[in-house]
Parts: C-alpha cells; structure tokens; sequence
C-alpha cells in the first residue's frame, strides 16, 4: 500500500527532518543539497517536533547547527513555503541567522556560515531550468566575496529525473524525487529504487504519522492549511491583476502600473495599457527585465506579443 503521507506538507516535512533519532536523514539531505563544499558529520536540531505548535508558515522553518568533516559549524534553516515576497523573506532569513550568532565581546571573525534552504513545489526563479540554485556573495566576475552566506533553492517542478533513470541521478535529484513521489510509493518501492538507507528511513517516518491519531489529525489539519493557502494565494495574485488592469487604464493608481500608465502618455494611451499590464504580469511571475524604459521603446505590436507571452506564463503557474 502507498505510503499516502506527502513529505512536501510542512507537518510531515518537519517531522520527518527534525526527528530525534532520525539524525542521519537529515544529514544525507544536508549533504544532497550542500553538495561538495562541506560534508556534514553531525546535526544538532534546535527546535525539534514538540507538537502542533506552528502558526502559519513559521512552522515549516527548521533551525540546525550543523558540523562538518573540519569542525566547521554551520546554522542552516529549512523551508517549503512559498509567500509573497519570498526573495526578501529568504534574504531576512540569512542575514538574522547570521547577525543573531554575535554576542557582546564575540569577535567577527568567529560568525559561523549561515545557509538557508527552501524546499519549493511551486516555481520561483523563472529565468532558469536549474533545480538547485546556489546563491552566494559574488562579484560581476564571479570572484567570492564570503561564502558566509548561502541560500539554495530547490524547485521540484524542475526535476527532469524520472523513475527509470533514478540510478544515475545525482544526490538532490533523487531526494527531489523522493519529496515528489513518496506518498504514492510504497516502503518496498522505496528501498528497491533508492540503496540508500536514509530513504527507508524517511519513509518509516512518513508511515508513522498514520499510525498516530493525533499525528494524523496535525497532518491533515496542515495539508487542508496548505491547500487553503494555495488557493488564497493564487486567488489574490489574479485579483490583483484584475484590479490592476482596471485602476491603471481608468486612473493609473495601481503600484506597478501607475509608471506604465505615465509613459504611456508620452507614446500613446494604447501603449500606456499595454505597459502598464506587463507591469503587473512581471511582478507577478518575479521578473525584472525588461525594465519599464525599454519598454518605452516598444513599439504596439512588441507590446502586444510581450503581454501574450506574459500571460501564458502566469497561465502556467496557476495551473501547475
């Protein structure tokens, strides 16, 4: 039978990465994702499952000090959330686990690395196909400026592994899958396709949480949360660019069309909607390019195929 528990709503992803007793999962996960750089040997997870006591997506935030091969420490957090303004939230995130290590007499250059990990099912980073970005300080040149601070993305709708090719996946990509698939796998399933022993283990985990009432209640009070809030989420997106598309052509009020609407002016009131829809669309989708000068440039025709392609894209998403 299937295991029927999905790692990726937050109770169970928790559960199931900040077990005592399950250190070892959490550390082969810790190096999937971390790749070569450091090699954890030993995790100390400072807020372990103590029960339902989340509100909102804080719960799916995971603190752990972790030790590498060279007696390095590292603070890492966790998340699967997918808010608004995620990319300031992650940003937050590194930089207040990093600034909270310093105490009064500590020196600087005793800042421990800080890296934060998401863990989306739902696109992010738009301009790319990777399924793990890494990002870090870096320069125009990709010269290092510190690697103390690292946040890496994983975006499971990026995984192009499949079952039959598993074998030769990398170590992220077979933990991808894993995060993918385990509700409708069984336990034998999972141990004939992945040798690894901390796969079992995690969905020994999974399983338990139907064989606890009270584990099982959390966990479907969070999948229910999961699915309300995805559809708030989504809901209030298209709102917003119905609104938008309505405030901007009729006064220009809306943040994000009001500058589209200004140039517009200056090369027509077609062009100013057009402009100030793609506005919305790429704040939307989170892009950036083309800024709203090029765009001044663009002729009706370029504005139209743009806004069309846009659309499709936010299509996309919402159904995906």
């Amino acid at each position: 039978m299937p295991i029927g528990i999905s790692p990726l709503v937050d109770f169970a992803f928790k559960l199931m990465l900040a077990s005592r007793g399950h250190e070892r999962v959490t550390i082969h996960f810790l190096n999937a994702i971390l790749g070569e750089q450091v090699r954890i040997v030993s995790i100390e997870i400072e807020n372990p499952y103590v029960g339902p006591n989340f509100e909102g997506d804080k719960w799916v935030v995971l603190d752990i000090l972790a030790t590498d091969e060279r007696g390095r420490k590292f603070n890492i957090e966790m998340q699967t959330s997918i808010p608004p303004g995620l990319r300031q939230r992650l940003a937050f995130y590194d930089a207040r686990l990093y600034v909270e290590q310093l105490r009064q007499g500590d020196q600087y250059h005793e800042l421990l690395p800080a890296i934060v990990i998401c863990v989306l099912d739902k696109p992010l980073l738009t301009d790319c196909d990777n399924l793990h970005t890494d990002f870090r300080l870096r320069d125009e040149f990709g010269r290092a400026f510190t690697d103390d601070l690292q946040i890496h993305v994983l975006e499971l709708t990026k995984l192009t592994a499949t079952r039959e090719n598993l074998q030769l996946a990398t170590a992220a990509e077979r933990w991808a899958y894993f995060l993918l698939n385990a509700e409708n796998l069984t336990v034998a399933e999972i141990r004939e396709m992945f040798p690894e022993p901390e796969f079992a283990e995690a969905a020994g985990v999974l399983e338990m949480i139907k064989d606890n009432p009270d584990q099982m209640s959390d966990y479907i009070s969070r999948l229910k949360y999961k699915l309300d809030e995805g559809w708030r989420i989504e809901s209030t997106r298209a709102e917003a660019l119905k609104e938008g598309r309505e405030e901007g052509i009729k006064e220009g009020k809306k943040e994000g069309i009001k500058e589209g609407i200004k140039e517009g002016r200056n090369v027509g009131l077609k062009e100013g909607e057009l402009i100030g829809q793609i506005v919305i669309l790429q704040e939307l989708l989170g892009l950036t390019e083309p800024g709203r000068e090029d765009l001044s440039n663009y002729d009706t025709i370029q504005l139209n195929d743009l806004c069309s392609q846009l659309r499709l894209q936010l299509r996309s998403r919402q159904s995906s």
